[in-house]
């Protein structure tokens, strides 16, 4: 059974391809049986002009769908407690962080009150790392070490292990946090880390070397739909498959270390 992360969802006129019924046909075609859909940012949805409560519109629509697994956002300018309160609430499981879409330091005080209200309300975070065109003082990779050592009962994804400029950053931070708190806790997202040494790649040999310093517990496949395609996600499952690791440590990535990160049954 394969259990991925990181599904975006959209309203049909901001991206007609990233919709509920847009997912589900895409995990049907992929061959994936559950799935994380994340909620939609809520400057993006400002910037079309649309007033939505976006984690309410995720709540309805995936409501007694229990192949989709809800991850809400907020907005960093409003009540971060009640957004997350809410997000809580609706018995989402956690949220996703786009620090450098949600201009939103990492190590930053609006950013360690989120933290501190997922920890205490046991929500998982799923955050981007890595590059994305903008300044990086704010938002270095090696900065996820400030967020581990601070808040040792929150678990958290580096969603794109850093890509292939800074998985070695990616790495050294869940090597730093392997013992103590929670454990495990850092997890490595592998979502669209294919391709030949572009922005995002990571080589099979660098996940060998992932997997050897920090177990097979700490790495869980993610879509990055829809900006990933079909084609695109069955290679990456068609890889993890072909890997030179035990066949427990496959069935860990694609779905096992995700589900037990969130408490979630599979079958």
């Amino acid at each position: 059974m394969i259990f991925a992360n990181h599904a975006h969802i959209y309203p049909k006129q901001v991206r007609e391809k990233g919709t509920v019924d847009a997912l589900k046909r895409y995990l049907d075609e992929c061959g994936i049986d559950k799935c994380v859909a994340f909620s939609t940012f809520p400057d993006i949805l400002r910037s079309n002009g649309i007033e939505l409560d976006q984690n309410k519109s995720l709540y309805d629509e995936i409501k007694g769908n229990h192949d989709i697994v809800g991850f809400g956002t907020v907005d960093p300018s409003g009540d971060t407690d009640a957004q997350l309160e809410q997000i809580a609430g609706y018995g989402f499981k956690g949220i996703k962080i786009h620090p450098q879409v949600q201009d939103l330091p990492l190590a930053g005080e609006k950013a360690f009150k989120i933290y501190r209200k997922c920890e205490e309300l046991g929500l998982f975070i799923s955050f981007h790392s890595g590059i994305h065109w903008n300044r990086m003082r704010d938002t270095a990779v090696v900065l996820f070490d400030e967020v581990a050592y601070n808040f040792q009962n929150l678990r958290f994804s580096m969603e794109h292990i850093g890509g292939y400029s800074f998985f070695n950053e990616a790495l050294a931070v869940m090597v730093n946090n392997k013992r103590d708190g929670i454990q495990p806790r850092v997890y490595a997202g592998w979502t669209s880390i294919a391709g030949e040494d572009d922005s995002w790649s990571i080589s099979d040999k660098r996940l060998y070397t992932l997997l050897k310093q920090t177990t097979d517990n700490n790495s869980i496949f993610g879509l990055d739909f829809p900006f990933k395609s079909v084609e695109y996600n069955k290679d990456a499952i068609k890889r993890i498959k072909e890997l030179n690791i035990p066949e427990e440590s496959k069935d860990k990535i694609l779905g096992g270390n995700l589900a037990n990160a969130l408490g979630v049954r599979l079958f």
